[in-house]
Order: C-alpha cells, then structure tokens, then sequence
C-alpha cells in the first residue's frame, strides 16, 4: 500500500508585500518544508481588503484578488531561492487592526484546510491566532498543532500605559490558548513567554542572497583583498521599541568615549523624526536614512553591525548581518543565545563592555565563517532543526498513527486533566463566540465572520 504523504499546513498573521518576520519567515518554512519532500505543504495567509492594504501594505501596493498577490508572493520568493518548490498558498479573511499595527483572522480559520487534509498544523504565532478563534478545536481538527512563537508580546506591552498590568493579564491568556489549542509549542529563544508544552529551538535561517554575499566577503579574505570599506551601521524599523532607545542612549551616554565614531541609522517607521533629532544633538558622526533591504549593496562593504535592541526574540538582521560575515556588537540577552556560537559576535553585558567592542571591532577584520557555522544560519539547517523538534519527520502512513502521540504532546493520560482540557477550550470557544466578550478583550467588531465584501474578493459562496 502507497504511504500518504503528511499535508503540512502553516497558517500565519501576515502576507508579502508587508515585509514583516511573519509574513518572510513562514513563507521560507512552507518552500523548504516543500523542498525537503516527505510532506505536501499549505501556507495559509491573511486576504485584506482594500482599505486595510493601503494601512498595511508599502507604496500604496495593493491587489484586487488573492490570485494578484500570490503571483507577487511567488516572484518574490524565486528571486530569492531560485526555482520554487511546489506548495499551495490559501487565503483567509483577515482585518488590520491599528490599534495592535497587527492582522487578525476573521472567522473560523481552521476551515480552511478541509478534514481529509488535517494532518499537521503549524500556527505561527499561536497566541495571536487563537486569541479571537471561533470555531472547531485546533486539536480535534488536526492530528498535530505546533506552534511558533515570534513575538515577545509581553516586553511591548511592559512598554505602554498600565503596561505592566496589561503584561500579566496578557501572559495567563497566551497560556491559556496555546495549551488548549496546541500539542507543541517552539519559542525561537528564551526571550519569549514559557507556555505550557514548549521547547526553545531557533527555527528560522536567512535568507540565501545574504549566504553568498558572505561567501564572497570570505574569498575576499582569503585572498588578503578589502572586504569591508565602511564603519558601523544598524538597520530596523524605526520605532524607539526596535532598539533606537538603547542605541541613541549609548551614544549619548558615552560620546566621548566612542570620538570618531561614524555610523550610519537605516529604518522607516512612526518614530523616524524623533530618532533623526536626537542622533543630530550628538557630537558623533550619526546619519539617518529611511529603511532599505537588508540585501541591498549598500550594506555589503559594512564591517560592523551594531544592534542593541532587546525586544526582538531572534533578530533577523544580526543572523543576516553574520551571515554577510560582519562583526556583530548586541547585548548579552536571551534573545541572542543562539549567536554566541559565532565568533564574529561579540556581546556587551554593561555600557563600559559596549563601548570596548565596538572600538575594538572598527579595528579589526572579521573571521571567516566556517562552513558548519554558515550552513547553521541556513534555511536548509533550520528546517531540520524544526522537523526534529516539531516530531513531524514522516514515518508510517498517517492513517496507522494514533489520533494523538503521548510522546509528542507529553500530557498525562489521566482523563481528569484531559477532560478539564476540553472544558477549558469549550469556555474559551463560549466566550469567542459573544461580540460584547470579544470587544471587551480588544477583538474587531464584526469578526466573528468575513464580510460580504471579503467573501465576494476570496470567490467564496455566501450560500455555501
């Protein structure tokens, strides 16, 4: 009897043209995955409408129908791996919402992966996708739900008004849904919440472009040439929350100290002309320029990539920047843990230790990658890592698989716990489903199902 491939679906926030970790990093996931065979693979991404693409989306970009935006995704992930693996891409409806600046599903997601389908689940960011959820259990669905946690939502929300009230209220509900609703879950680092059922496995590479750049510095290298001409720089959206804060206070703080230092400040954001401002005050050199890719030419001959920030929970522009063969100046933090393997990172636990690498780094050339430690940064590497800790490397048919793996989801058999389980997702499924409840925990109004517009724009059947 022929095995039946396992159907992977991995069902995300946010959709290319945003240029945002959950939009890029699953997109990689799903074409590796595919890649690598053994799985049939689904990415599920969010269907906006016009109004919120225009909030959301750069330049004014906008599409008419899911169909336009899937050529645009594909285009641009050929351009960045060459020839692409074969996996679907489904939409879901989804609405912007400005106050969270994040994309929320509209209506019962899980839907869109039909049952004879639902074999395995990746839920990238699963607390944000199952805060709002209405509709059949993931678990129930789904013989395996692993979760992905991108974001450090806490340490935003520390940042805001009541912020540490909000924090602690937040922290038991991300608790609550991702136990209910996921068997696994990974966090890319330490500087994520602990939720129950979890492990810490950074699953995410870098793109390949940044890979050969630094392939090419390296020959550089080798063969006594120049491979860096330029100083220092960062690069992040230009928000004080990315690292700004950390950086413009470091600079000020020890302005003398650092004399003669030049950098270069690259990010679009809210808070562009506030960072501008406090970098002119400076008596540094400090420059200011709005937000480019990461991949772009003007930042292969920089040597030195500094970057403070503590809010990222595995920052994808220090994996690019190492990847290049840069030296890396970062903090001593859990969100950095899995760079300490590289040498060409160095990281500051006080401000007097920041100051000494970062003069010490301006004199001195990066060392060469070693093969190993570049393939580490690859998405090639990080898929493996993910089959591994996910425990969804295929083995037998999956109609010979028991419905549920003690191994995998580690939770007792106990029919007591298993029961209050499902009591518990039955209230949080209660609760979902009541529009007062909803608002009153920050949901959209009116999102308990798409609207006609959006149905209309995704082909679907209102009568269906």
């Amino acid at each position: 009897m022929a095995q039946k491939q396992q159907h992977v679906a991995i069902f995300t926030t946010a959709s290319l043209p945003w240029m945002t970790g959950t939009a890029v990093n699953p997109l990689f996931r799903a074409a590796y995955l595919a890649k690598a065979g053994g799985w049939d693979v689904s990415l599920v991404v969010p269907w906006l409408s016009k109004g919120d693409q225009e909030l959301v989306y750069p330049n004014k970009m906008t599409f008419s129908l899911p169909a336009e935006q899937e050529i645009y995704v594909r285009r641009w992930l050929e351009d960045r791996i060459g020839m692409l693996p074969k996996f679907d891409i489904k939409f879901y409806p989804g609405k912007f919402s400005t106050e969270k600046r994040s994309i929320l599903p509209v209506g019962d997601i899980s839907q869109m992966i039909s049952d004879d389908k639902a074999d395995i689940a990746v839920l990238e960011e699963p607390e944000h996708l199952t805060w709002y959820h209405h509709g059949r259990r993931w678990k129930s669905k789904f013989q395996k739900v692993i979760g992905v946690v991108h974001t450090n939502y806490l340490e935003y929300v520390k940042r805001e008004k009541n912020g540490y009230i909000s924090a602690f209220i937040l922290k038991h509900i991300n608790s609550w849904v991702t136990d209910i609703y996921c068997h696994k879950v990974i966090r890319l680092s330490a500087a994520t919440q602990d939720v129950p059922r979890s492990v810490i496995c950074n699953v995410h590479g870098v793109n390949p472009k940044f890979i050969e750049i630094g392939k090419l510095k390296h020959q550089q290298l080798r063969q006594r040439e120049q491979a860096f001409f330029k100083g220092a720089y960062y690069i992040g959206k230009m928000v004080w929350s990315k690292g700004y804060t950390e950086l413009l206070h470091l600079l000020h703080k020890h302005q003398t100290e650092l004399s003669g230092l030049k950098m270069e400040l690259y990010g679009s954001g809210e808070d562009a002309d506030e960072v501008k401002a406090s970098a002119e005050r400076l008596s540094l050199d400090i420059r200011v320029y709005p937000g480019r890719d990461h991949g772009d030419s003007l930042f292969h001959d920089y040597k030195v990539f500094i970057n403070p920030s503590t809010t990222d929970v595995v920052c994808t522009t220090t994996a690019e920047a190492l990847a290049m063969g840069k030296i890396v100046i970062c903090a001593n933090h859990p969100s950095n843990e899995f760079f300490k393997r590289f040498p060409n990172c160095h990281m500051y636990s006080t401000e007097k230790e920041f100051v000494r690498l970062t003069m010490k780094a301006l004199g001195q050339e990066p060392i060469p990658l070693s093969d190993d430690l570049r393939h580490e940064l690859s998405w090639e590497a990080a898929t493996e890592r993910f089959v591994r800790v996910a425990d969804i490397a295929p083995t037998m048919p999956v109609g010979q698989q028991p419905p549920s793996s003690p191994h995998f989801m580690r939770i007792s058999p106990d029919d007591l716990q298993k029961n209050m389980e499902e009591a518990s997702a039955f209230f949080h499924n209660t609760i979902s489903g009541i529009e007062a409840a909803r608002c009153v925990f920050g949901a959209i109004p009116n999102t308990l199902q798409p609207d006609e517009q959006q149905c209309k724009e995704l082909g679907w059947n209102l009568q269906g």
